[in-house]
C-alpha cells in the first residue's frame, strides 16, 4: 500500500519496533465461569511466549489473563486477528498504541476532560471531540495543530438496548485523532488504514469502508490511495455518513471503517448495517463546510478533521468475543457480580447474562460520575446517575444478590463492585483511585436510601393491586395495573416491569405492558432530545471579533492603564461611536480590568477620554461588569454617563481599588477555606462550585452531610489562623504537568493552557488560579462564615465574609448583641441564658393558656350535650356547632367530652374560627357510628374541602383545616345534612 504524502507538521517519526520481549511464564491456571485465569506478566497486554510458542491467552486489565473458552468464539476466521496474534490485546494496550501512533505522527496526546463539560448546550461528555468545540467553532485559538485523546464519554439514549445488544453502552472510551487545520482526508484515512492494518493487525480483506454518496474525493482516496477494492466501499446517504452539529454550522461528509465477521458470504448485497456481520469501529468526520441558515454549504477557511474510534469495539474485535461486554474492560465487573449472586456467567441463561452484563456498564458510568463530581440527585447530571444506580441495585436483586452480597442483609453491594472499577481505571482516569473513599462512600449511602425508597414502592404496588382488584369487581372486568403505574413503579421506585408483573401474577392482575412500552418511549425521546447532541454553530461573533486582537491584561500588577478602544458594541451589534447615555460593550487592546471567570465577577471602575488641552475628561463611562468571549478578548459592559466613545480612540482605565482588595479578600479567603474544610471533615470532599464576589464568597462541595456546629467552628478558626500568621503569598507560572506534580489543585469550572498560573499560600494551600489575591494573608483582617446549608443530593454550600465586608459584618451584629443586651438588661456572656430562660416563661405561660382554652371549650361543650339532636331507630346523638374563636386544642377537648358524655352511639363534628383566616375542624365518632361505616377520618376531610382545606384521621376521631372561615357556617350545615343521612341510612 502506498500511503498519502504527510503533511509537513504532523509527520511520521522514524520506524520503532513495538513487538513485545519474550517473556516466560511458568504459572498455574485456574478457572472461573468457564474461562482459565492465569496471573499476567508485567507486559499486559502482550503475548506470553515459551520455547518461541505465542500461547494465546488475553490479558485483562484486573492482572489476569484470560483463555476464551470455545463458547466466547465469534466465528470462524480464515486468519489470526491482531498484528501480535489473536487475544493478546488488552483494553490498556489497545489504548496505548492508538494514542503511540498518533504521537509519532507529530500528534499532541491530551488527557481526557471531565464528563461533565463546560458547555452549557450538553449535560455530559458525549463525545470525544466536545473539549475542541471552541476550536472547531474558531472562537479558541489552536494551541496544537493536532491532537489525540482518549475520551471518557456518557450516552444515555440507548438505555434500554444495554446488555440486549452486543455494541450499546452508557459508558464507553472514544479513542480520537483531530485536525485543527492542518492535515485532511488523504491522511486521515492513509493512517486510520495503516493503525487497522499494521499496528491492530487487522486483516486487510476483511475492512470495509463506507462514505457519503457524493464524496467522490474521499471513495478516490480509499481507492486509488489506500488500495481498498470498490466492491468493499460503500456510498450511503446523508442520514448514516453525513455529519451535522444542527441546523447550522460545521459539517462535512464522513467515512467510518467496518469490520467484517464472516468474510465468506461475499460482498454481493452486502449491508454494513447488519449487525450480526459488521461492527464499525472508526468514524472519519471531514469538517469542510458552513451550514447556512439558507441551508446551503460553503466551505470552511479551516478544514478539520475529527475521529473516533469505540475502544471496547475495538477491544472486542481483537479480543474475539461475541460482544463488548466480555472484554477485560467490563467482563472482571461482571465476574465479581456473578460471584455475589452465586451464579455462572458461562452457565446463566440469556437473561441473567443480560442483566450481568447491565450492572458491568452503568456501574463503570457511576463510579467515573462521581469520581468527576456528579453526586446522585433528582436534577440534571445528578438525576443520570441516580437513574444508572438504581438501575444496578433493582437488577442485582433481580439475579439474586442480597444485602452486600458477602452475607450482611443490610449492607450494600455497590461498593464491592466499584472496588473492581476503580482497580480497571489506573490507565483511564487515574484520579480515580485517589477518590476512592469518596466514591464508595456515595454508592453506599445512595444504594441504603434507594432500598428504603424500593420499601415504599412495595407499599404502593400492594395498594395499586389492591385498587385494582376492587375495581375489576365492581365492573366486571379482569383486574389489571395501567402502564402508567407500572412504569411509575419502574421509574420512580425502581421496581423491574419483570418483578411486578410476578407480583401482579399472582394476584390474578395483568400488567399493561403496551401501555408501559408507551412511556418508556416518551421517556427515551425526552432524554434523546435533552441531553445526546452537541450544539455547533459559527455565530455572529465570530464576524466581529475575527479582526480583533486578545486584550492584554494588566490587573495583576496595576489598576489603571492606557488602552486603545478596538472596537464597540451596542445590543451585540458592531458600531462605530456611541453617545451619552447608551448601554455599551467596549473591546480594548489592554486592560487592568479583570473579566469574570474561575468563579470571580469581573471589576468595576471607570474609563475616561481626555478633553485636550484643559486636561478635563470628555467623556466618562461607567464599567459594571466585564466578560470574556472568544477566548481572551475583554467585553467591557457599561454605560456613558458623559460625552462619547469612537473606536480608535485612546482611554484611560480605572479599576475600583476597594471593589478589588474586597474580591482579592475573599478569593485567598476561598483557597483558604478549600484547604480548612480538606483538614476537618476529610481530604475526600471536592469543589462544586464557587463565587467570589467583593462583599462575600459562596464556596459548594461535594459532602453527604450537614457540618456541626464545632466543625464550622474549627474551619473558622483554621482560616483565621493562616490569616494571622501573615503569610507572604507566592504566585508563579509553570508548565500544567509540572504544577499537578507539585500538588497543585484545580479551580472548579475553570480551563487551563499548556501554561498556568498557581498561586500558593506556603504550608496551605497551592492552586491553580487565574484569579486576582492579595500579597499577604494579613490583607483578609478576618473570616467569618455566615451560612451552611445543602443545596443538592450530596453538595453542600458554606457562604462567608473577608476583608472590610467581615469588618462590617462584626460591627452589624455586635450591634444587634449591644442592643439585645440591653432590653434583657444582661451583659453579652449571659444572654444565652437569659433567652432560654424568658423562652421557658413563656412556653410555660403558653401551656397554662391552652390549658385554660381548654377548659373554657369544655364548659361550653357541657351546655351543647343538652341540644344533641336524636336520630332514629337506634338513637344515635349528634352535635353539630361552631364553636366561636377556640384554637385547635380546645376544639378536640371538647369534642372528646361531648362523645363521652354523649355516651354510645354518638357523632360530634365541631368547628371554630381561631383567627388569622384559620378554620379547625374535628370529627369524634363512638364505636357504634363507626360500626355503621362512618368514618371520622373521611368525614371530616370531605366538609374541610369546602374551607378551602384537608385533613383526616382515625375512623372514630379525625382533625382538619381550612383557610376560608367564611365558608365554615355552610360546611358545617352540609355536615349536620350529610351524618343525618349517614347514620339514617346506616340505621334503616
Amino acid at each position: 500500500m502506498e500511503v498519502a504524502a504527510l503533511s509537513s507538521t504532523c509527520r511520521p517519526l522514524p520506524f520503532v519496533s513495538t513487538a513485545p520481549a519474550r517473556r516466560l511464564c511458568f504459572l498455574p491456571t485456574r478457572s472461573v465461569s468457564g474461562r482459565r485465569l492465569r496471573p499476567s506478566p508485567r507486559s499486559a497486554g502482550f503475548s506470553c511466549v515459551r520455547d518461541c510458542r505465542v500461547e494465546r491467552h488475553s490479558v485483562g486489565s484486573n492482572g489476569f489473563a484470560i483463555t476464551h473458552s470455545s463458547s466466547a468464539s465469534v466465528e470462524p476466521t480464515t486468519q489470526e486477528v491482531g498484528a501480535e496474534g489473536s487475544g493478546e490485546w488488552s483494553g490498556d494496550a489497545i489504548r496505548r498504541r492508538f494514542l503511540d501512533f498518533y504521537a509519532a505522527r507529530g500528534h499532541k496526546i491530551l488527557p481526557s476532560s471531565s464528563l461533565v463539560p463546560d458547555d452549557p448546550t450538553v449535560l455530559l461528555t458525549i463525545a470525544g471531540m466536545l473539549q475542541f468545540k471552541p476550536i472547531f467553532l474558531g472562537k479558541e485559538p489552536r494551541h496544537v495543530p493536532c491532537a489525540t485523546t482518549s475520551q471518557k464519554c456518557i450516552r444515555t439514549n440507548d438505555i434500554e438496548n444495554v446488555g440486549r445488544t452486543a455494541r450499546h453502552q452508557t459508558f464507553f472510551e472514544m479513542l480520537g485523532n483531530f485536525s485543527f487545520g492542518d492535515y485532511f482526508k488523504k491522511e486521515a484515512a492513509a493512517w486510520a488504514w495503516e493503525l487497522a492494518t499494521k499496528e491492530y493487525g487487522l486483516p486487510a480483506e476483511r475492512l470495509w469502508i463506507s462514505v457519503f454518496e457524493e464524496d467522490d474525493e474521499a471513495f478516490s482516496i480509499w481507492h486509488n490511495e489506500v488500495g481498498v477494492p470498490k466492491e468493499r466501499i460503500k456510498r450511503m446517504g446523508a442520514d448514516d455518513n453525513f455529519w451535522t452539529s444542527g441546523p447550522t454550522g460545521p459539517c462535512g461528509p464522513c467515512s467510518e471503517m467496518y469490520y467484517d465477521f464472516y468474510p465468506e458470504r461475499g460482498s454481493s448485497d452486502a449491508d454494513l448495517g447488519d449487525d450480526s456481520r459488521f461492527i464499525e469501529f472508526y468514524n472519519l468526520v471531514f469538517m469542510q463546510y458552513n451550514k447556512k441558515d439558507d441551508g446551503s454549504l460553503e466551505p470552511l477557511r479551516q478544514k478539520n478533521i475529527d475521529t473516533g474510534m469505540g475502544l471496547e469495539r475495538m477491544a472486542r474485535i481483537l479480543q474475539k468475543v461475541p460482544n463488548n461486554y466480555e472484554t477485560d474492560l467490563i467482563f472482571p465487573i461482571i465476574e465479581k457480580a456473578a460471584s455475589m449472586a452465586m451464579v455462572s456467567y458461562a452457565k446463566a441463561d440469556e437473561a441473567t447474562k443480560t442483566n450481568l452484563k447491565i450492572i458491568g456498564d452503568h456501574m463503570r458510568a457511576v463510579v467515573y460520575l462521581i469520581s468527576d463530581g456528579v453526586i446522585p440527585s433528582n436534577i440534571g447530571r445528578g438525576y443520570v446517575a441516580r437513574r444508572l444506580i438504581r438501575r444496578v441495585v433493582r437488577t442485582g436483586r433481580l439475579i439474586g444478590i442480597g444485602g452486600d452480597g458477602h452475607g450482611n442483609s443490610e449492607g450494600a453491594f455497590l461498593p464491592s463492585l466499584a472496588e473492581v472499577v476503580i482497580k480497571l481505571s489506573t490507565e483511564i482516569d487515574p484520579d480515580v483511585k485517589s477518590r476512592q473513599k469518596s466514591i464508595l462512600g456515595e454508592l453506599q449511602r445512595e444504594e441504603l436510601r434507594f432500598i428504603q425508597t424500593l420499601g415504599r414502592g412495595e407499599k404502593l404496588l400492594d395498594e395499586l393491586l389492591d385498587e385494582a382488584v376492587l375495581n375489576a369487581g365492581n365492573n366486571g372486568n379482569k383486574p389489571s395495573l395501567s402502564g402508567k403505574d407500572v412504569f411509575l413503579l419502574y421509574d420512580t421506585y425502581g421496581f423491574p416491569v419483570e418483578i411486578t408483573a410476578e407480583i401482579a401474577g399472582e394476584r390474578g392482575v395483568t400488567v399493561d405492558m403496551k401501555g408501559f412500552g408507551i412511556e418508556m418511549e416518551n421517556q427515551r425521546k425526552q432524554s434523546q432530545a435533552a441531553h445526546n447532541v452537541v450544539k455547533l454553530s459559527v455565530e455572529n461573533e465570530n464576524e466581529i471579533f475575527k479582526s480583533i486582537p486578545d486584550t492584554e491584561f494588566l490587573g495583576y500588577d496595576s489598576l489603571s492603564a492606557t488602552a486603545v478602544v478596538k472596537g464597540l458594541l451596542v445590543n451585540g451589534n458592531p458600531v462605530n461611536d456611541v453617545s451619552e447615555g447608551s448601554q455599551v460593550e467596549i473591546l480594548l487592546d489592554r486592560t487592568p480590568f479583570y473579566a469574570e471567570s474561575g468563579g470571580q465577577v469581573g471589576d468595576n471602575g471607570f474609563l475616561y477620554v481626555n478633553g485636550g488641552e484643559d486636561g478635563k475628561q470628555k467623556t466618562v463611562i461607567e464599567i459594571n461588569d466585564v466578560q470574556k468571549s472568544l477566548g481572551n478578548i475583554f467585553v467591557h459592559k457599561g454605560i456613558i454617563k458623559e460625552g462619547s466613545i469612537e473606536v480608535g480612540k485612546e482611554i484611560n482605565a480605572f479599576v475600583d481599588a476597594q471593589l478589588r482588595q474586597g474580591v482579592k479578600a475573599h478569593h485567598t479567603a476561598t483557597h483558604l477555606l478549600q484547604s480548612a474544610l480538606k483538614s476537618v471533615v476529610g481530604s475526600e470532599t471536592s469543589q462544586a462550585g464557587s463565587r467570589v464576589a467583593f462583599d462575600r464568597l459562596r464556596f459548594d462541595f461535594n459532602f453527604h452531610r450537614p457540618l456541626s456546629e464545632e466543625e464550622l467552628m474549627k474551619i473558622e478558626s483554621l482560616v483565621n489562623q493562616w490569616i494571622g500568621t501573615a503569610t507572604q503569598l507566592e504566585t508563579k507560572v509553570m508548565a500544567l504537568q509540572d504544577a499537578k506534580n507539585a500538588g497543585a489543585i484545580a479551580m472548579f469550572g475553570e480551563k487551563y493552557s499548556e501554561e498556568v498560573r498557581v498561586v500558593e499560600v506556603p504550608g496551605v494551600s497551592m492552586e491553580l488560579c487565574g484569579g486576582t489575591h492579595v500579597n499577604n494573608t494579613a490583607e483578609i483582617r478576618g473570616f467569618k462564615i455566615i451560612s451552611e446549608q445543602g443545596i443538592a443530593s450530596g453538595v453542600r454550600r458554606i457562604e462567608a465574609v473577608a476583608g472590610d465586608a467581615f469588618v462590617e459584618y462584626v460591627c452589624v451584629r455586635d450591634n444587634y448583641m449591644r442592643r439585645l443586651c440591653s432590653s434583657l438588661k444582661v451583659k453579652a456572656e449571659d444572654v444565652n441564658g437569659r433567652v432560654d430562660t424568658v423562652l421557658e416563661e413563656l412556653r410555660a405561660a403558653r401551656n397554662e393558656v391552652s390549658s385554660l382554652r381548654s377548659k373554657i371549650a369544655v364548659l361550653k361543650a357541657a351546655s351543647l350535650a343538652s341540644s344533641a339532636t336524636t336520630i332514629e331507630p337506634h338513637d344515635v346523638r349528634i352535635v353539630v356547632e361552631n364553636m366561636g374563636d377556640v384554637d385547635a386544642d380546645g376544639l378536640r377537648s371538647a369534642a372528646e367530652y361531648l362523645v363521652d358524655t354523649l355516651q354510645d352511639p354518638a357523632a360530634v363534628i365541631l368547628g371554630s374560627s381561631p383567627g388569622d383566616g384559620k378554620v379547625s375542624l374535628v370529627a369524634a365518632f363512638s364505636p357504634g357510628v363507626v360500626k355503621m361505616g362512618v368514618q371520622a377520618g373521611k368525614f371530616v376531610g370531605a366538609i374541610a374541602k369546602l374551607c378551602g382545606g384537608g385533613g383526616g384521621g382515625k375512623p372514630n376521631f379525625a382533625q382538619a383545616g381550612g383557610r376560608k372561615p367564611e365558608n365554615l357556617p355552610d360546611a358545617l350545615k352540609k355536615a349536620r345534612a350529610d351524618i343525618v343521612a349517614a347514620v339514617s341510612s346506616a340505621s334503616s
